[in-house]
């Protein structure tokens, strides 16, 4: 599936970050009111990491990033933890999409 929608669409595959710095500013408040899980490596005290809501800034980065020209896209496989989410059937904390 993956291959056939990269071709007809014209997208190329690029990895997604599974935790982003605070300071990048990559994470998305999806309301205002999340709470981000988010850790400091043993090794680099001075940095704050976050594991992210969503790739929406991250994309229109990697767009950029990677010199994706118009009328092309990326697409990737996001994995997130959404902390304040509502959980029942069909909600979790944890996200795992394919995203494009």
């Amino acid at each position: 599936f993956e291959d056939k929608l990269k071709e007809n669409v014209n997208l190329v595959r690029v990895s997604a970050p599974l935790f982003v710095s605070k300071k990048s500013g990559f994470n998305d408040n999806l309301n205002g009111v999340e709470k981000p899980a988010s850790f400091t490596p043993r090794d680099f005290k001075d940095v704050n990491l976050e594991v992210p809501f969503s790739l929406a800034k991250w994309k229109r980065w990697a767009l950029h990033y990677y010199k994706v020209p118009a009328g092309q896209g990326l697409v990737t496989d996001f994995r997130g933890l959404r902390c304040d989410d509502d959980v029942d059937f069909t909600h979790s904390l944890y996200v795992d999409q394919f995203d494009w």
